[in-house]
């Protein structure tokens, strides 16, 4: 399931938009209301399965 699946599944009620931005360099950002949440260059690493959901759902409730 992708991260859009996932986000839409749980949380379609209260989204507004979701936007996919074609990146360079190993980039992979995620960002909710203007805030920045994951970023892949700062962690070095990919998120985990989940990792984003857990993230917006501190933030959703």
């Amino acid at each position: 399931m992708s991260l859009v699946e996932e986000l839409l599944k749980e949380y379609e009620h209260v989204i507004e938009s979701v936007a996919l931005i074609p990146s360079d360099g190993g980039r992979f950002e995620v960002s909710a209301n203007g805030q920045l949440i994951y970023s892949k260059l700062q962690t070095k690493r990919h998120a985990e399965a989940g990792e984003i959901v857990n993230i917006i759902s501190k933030i959703v409730d």
